[in-house]
């Protein structure tokens, strides 16, 4: 039994190269994937300077997606179907609504009707005039409407119309906001910070939200923080429209031979390699290569063509892995100087010793099942 196992535990030994357990892959298989002059590769494997990291913050920042081509021209305070208008009549004679209408005279003449539903014709009923159509009017262009209606039925007759209750302009703010539902719109208040400042805003870092506007089947989506600093973001709005204000927090992940690995929620503002990596305790002094300190990032196109970078780009950007030899002084200033992005992945591999380590462990743990079959089958009955 021993002869039978020996060969086959020897087989394992030996395989134990590509099969052994890692904390992610090696120094070697990273380079391996890397672009080179000879080959296309997976990714462009970039050394971390300080003036590389010059160069990606020379690139103007780029927010995903825009608002700016939702923003609308229909104005916000016109009539529509479901307003309830408060309608008041000046009538210079008194003798308009002396048959008997429902009215509350309001003092020399002037008339105040209680308030009327703009139907779903698009008109409201007034007495002596009859169905009067003001949807798609402003208040004045109602009144002026009602005042002509009244024509030939009292002298010069003055309206004023007032939107009592605005069902019809409003918009539906929903996700992370205090109080979600209905806002109206106005002149004044049409925008979308003006909306989302109705419903409550959001308790969450304005760098963690997403902006989606919905209308008409069209999607429009922007970064909050783009909508709080670009005023051609903070687009107008109008009836109809649906805004949800989404929780994207942003975040990047640790692996390898760090001190925790980790998905970590970034703060408001920028951060910085350095910063990132004490978030997570650093390196693990026994087992980091801190020559190879890497950055996986699918970058944007025009910063990998101001690195000189000729990796095809992917649906999602250009794959490149930046790498530190955090073991040269002068590369803490150029981590220092690295902004993080979300979803940026920081890998330290395993220095060699601590691969070498790993090995003979398993090689003493395949040695020691070795061992214990031996001594079980020299045992009588066995």
């Amino acid at each position: 039994m021993t002869r039978t196992i020996l060969p086959l535990a020897i087989v394992a030994i030996l395989g134990g190269c590509s099969t052994l357990p890692r904390d992610g892959p090696s120094g070697g298989s990273v380079n391996a994937g890397a672009t080179t002059a000879e080959a296309l590769g997976s990714y462009a494997l970039v050394p971390l300077t300080y003036e590389v990291t010059e160069r990606i913050k020379s690139v103007p920042p780029q927010f995903f997606g825009t608002l700016a081509a939702g923003s609308s021209e229909q104005p916000a305070d016109v009539v529509g179907e479901g307003d309830q208008l408060a309608i008041a009549i000046y009538d210079p004679v008194g003798g308009l609504f002396g048959g008997g209408a429902t009215t509350t005279e309001v003092g020399g003449g002037a008339q105040a009707m209680p308030l009327a539903t703009v139907d779903r014709n698009g008109a409201v009923s007034i007495p002596y005039a009859g169905q009067v159509r003001v949807a798609g009017m402003t208040s004045t262009q109602a009144a002026d409407a009602i005042r002509r209606a009244l024509r030939g039925k009292v002298a010069n007759p003055q309206v004023v119309v007032t939107v009592a209750s605005n069902t019809s302009n409003t918009v539906n703010v929903l996700g992370d906001v205090v109080r979600p539902g209905r806002v109206p719109l106005g002149v004044n208040s049409d925008r979308v910070l003006d909306v989302v400042a109705a419903a409550g805003g959001s308790a969450r870092a304005t760098d963690d939200l997403v902006i989606n506007i919905q209308r008409a089947g069209e999607t429009y989506a922007a970064p909050m923080s783009a909508v709080t600093t670009e005023f051609d973001e903070n687009v107008r709005l109008q009836r109809g429209d649906i805004i949800n204000v989404v929780y994207k927090p942003r975040r990047f992940s640790t692996f390898g031979a760090l001190n925790a690995v980790t998905q970590v929620d970034m703060p408001s503002g920028p951060m910085t390699l350095t910063g990132a990596m004490s978030r997570v305790g650093g390196l693990n002094t026994n087992t980091a290569n801190a020559r190879r300190v890497m950055v996986f990032r699918f970058e944007r196109s025009e910063v990998a063509q101001a690195l000189g970078i000729t990796q095809p780009p992917t649906p999602r950007g250009v794959p490149v892995v930046y790498e530190l030899d955090f073991n040269n002084a002068a590369n803490v200033f150029a981590a220092t100087n690295m902004q993080i992005m979300p979803e940026d992945v920081i890998y330290v591999p395993l220095a060699g010793a601590a691969e070498a380590r790993k090995f003979f462990e398993f090689v003493q743990s395949v040695t020691r099942v070795i061992y214990d079959v031996s001594v079980t089958s020299t045992v009588p009955g066995n």
